[in-house]
């Protein structure tokens, strides 16, 4: 039916439609902080984070990065001896690698000093259109939305015991994508939306993407799958990702998390 409805919608499009190009995306992520013996510091950090994620797309792939920001970074906190702690957002040096004809996503991601190359198939979620409009970048968008209802381990460190418990994670999404560009690329749930997603809002604005620049200029040989890292799967990775977590926080010390998207 979302197919069916972006093709009405695309009715009468000049035949000549972009089919490679170069995205920019700006991401804002709010962030919840906890710093393990310095109750009361969290205020001296900004609640949120911006960078840039690039992504290609041609050939019916695509390949997403985070830019290198070599601006000033203000999401540091002094302690007065000139040391200084700098926030990161998880998974912000991963590279994803999506074959739309395929249906195959290989990601580089990095962890506890260690890179993995985690290898997974595309999955859909349930996406509804709303009927709504929104021109951005001179591109007329669609909006969809969808719900992704999953669980996670919630982790806590009660007088030095671990304690983790699996618990209810649901996700609200609004992504707005160009049927005028007919290709399923996009910052994140890429391959599920028939045209470039240009914009998302996860969870009411814990995590948001606004495109920036899009260009149909774009160096095809970049797109090309990752291959530096220890094979695993999704679980497997989930796995050493939890253990090398709960050891971190075993040991003490400063705690960043951004907030769950």
């Amino acid at each position: 039916m979302l197919v069916m409805a972006c093709a009405m919608f695309g009715a009468g499009m000049a035949s000549a439609q972009q089919l490679e190009g170069r995205v920019v995306y700006e991401r804002t992520v709010q962030m919840q902080i906890r710093m393990a013996g310095m109750e009361g510091s969290e205020q001296m950090l900004p609640r949120t984070r911006t960078d840039r994620i690039e992504v290609l797309f041609g050939n019916n792939q695509s390949i997403r990065r985070t830019l290198e920001d070599d601006t000033p970074d203000d999401s540091q906190l002094g302690n007065g001896s000139g040391a200084q702690v700098r926030v990161m957002i998880a998974g912000q040096d991963d590279i994803s690698y999506h074959n739309f004809a395929e249906g195959r996503i290989i990601e580089q991601r990095e962890f506890a000093a260690k890179t993995y190359i985690v290898q997974d198939s595309i999955s859909k979620l349930n996406w509804k259109l709303t009927g709504e409009t929104r021109t951005i970048l001179n591109q007329v968008c669609q909006q969809a939305v969808a719900q992704r209802i999953s669980t996670r381990v919630a982790v806590n460190f009660d007088n030095g015991v671990v304690k983790r418990e699996v618990v209810p994670d649901t996700t609200n999404i609004t992504a707005w994508f160009a049927p005028s560009i007919p290709v399923p690329a996009g910052p994140e749930y890429q391959g599920q939306l028939p045209g470039l997603i240009l914009a998302i809002d996860i969870n009411n604005g814990r995590t948001v993407y606004q495109a920036v620049e899009l260009s149909p200029k774009v160096d095809l040989a970049k797109i090309k799958e990752p291959k530096n890292g220890k094979k695993v799967t999704p679980e497997e990775f989930k796995k050493e990702r939890d253990k090398a977590l709960e050891e971190m926080q075993r040991n003490g010390g400063m705690q960043f998390r951004r907030a769950r998207s």
